[in-house]
């Protein structure tokens, strides 16, 4: 849970801006928006599989760039 302490000569808009801050590191708006919905577990097996293919994915297309620079030089 987020928690500041507003000192007495502090701002409104500086203490609401340190909060959403801590909330953001916090990883609090992204809970919440995972929660938002019911995933089931079979959905959740899916979209980590799905997400382990685009990495995979990524990390070729990055490692196909690296080697045609090379072999370019």
């Amino acid at each position: 849970m987020a928690y500041i302490k507003i000192s007495e000569n502090e701002r409104f808009e500086s203490a609401l801006r340190r909060f959403k801050r801590q909330c953001e590191n916090e990883g609090l708006l992204k809970e919440i928006k995972k929660r938002q919905y019911y995933e089931s577990p079979s959905m959740l097996r899916k979209k980590q599989k799905d997400d382990v293919k685009r990495r995979q994915r990524m990390n070729a297309s990055r490692a196909q760039r690296l080697q045609a620079k090379r072999s370019g030089k």
